[in-house]
């Protein structure tokens, strides 16, 4: 089953990931935008987001390759919008999948108003998951790095979830992977551990330092703005 990536549940095996990310866009996207600002949710999928961020009178358009969009990408990767068009971009675990970064970043720029703010968030580690291709980890500096090189400043980045947690649920995936595949109670049984390992990779992440969590993260999220 594909969990409500705006309202996980703990018996999902993404849960801890996708309420962070659902808590930090909610206060960063959603609180920092005023009512009638317009948001590109720049491969935006399914649009999990869209609801928060509309709740708060922001104008909210999904961008993506699909022909359910409400801004179509192009072959060439260019947003059917205006140059200077959007005060914010939102990039959610998009950019591992992105071929051309500087084609990416570049068009983030090109629909960034001068004083836009770009919401990003990557993995710094996770399993390969091709959708359709999967590229790239980072890490901290790293990540920092290849923004700043094409054209952004980054004001903060924040870690979610940590390295003893990460381990936690990356076995928690294989475990799940294959439970559910029994008959008749496979799924029963891949929620119930999804429940009892999700509470331990809570507790492990809290017992994380904060240095070791910001270094080794499964998940980065990230807000900068146009340099210059």
């Amino acid at each position: 089953m594909t969990p409500d990536r705006l309202r996980p549940r703990i018996w999902h095996t993404d849960w801890m990931i996708l309420r962070q990310l659902a808590r930090v866009i909610g206060h960063d996207v959603a609180g920092a935008l005023k009512p009638r600002d317009v948001v590109v949710d720049f491969g935006c999928g399914q649009m999990p987001y869209r609801e928060v961020i509309e709740a708060k009178g922001v104008v909210y358009k999904g961008a993506d390759l699909g022909p359910d969009a409400e801004l179509q990408i192009g072959a060439d990767g260019r947003v059917q919008a205006e140059d200077h068009s959007c005060d914010a971009v939102l990039s959610v675990q998009v950019l591992e999948h992105v071929r051309d970064l500087d084609a990416y970043c570049a068009e983030i720029r090109r629909l960034l108003r001068s004083d836009g703010t770009l919401f990003l968030s990557t993995h710094g580690t996770w399993l390969y998951h091709a959708h359709p291709e999967d590229h790239r980890r980072w890490t901290r500096t790293g990540l920092i790095c290849d923004l700043e090189q094409r054209g952004f400043a980054v004001e903060t980045i924040d870690a979610l979830v940590g390295p003893l947690a990460t381990t936690t649920l990356l076995r928690l995936t294989g475990y799940a992977y294959v439970m559910r595949k029994l008959p008749v109670v496979g799924p029963l049984l891949a929620g119930t551990l999804s429940v009892i390992m999700n509470l331990r990779a809570m507790l492990e992440d809290r017992i994380t330092p904060a240095h070791i969590r910001m270094d080794n993260a499964c998940v980065y999220w990230l807000k900068a703005r146009l340099a210059g």
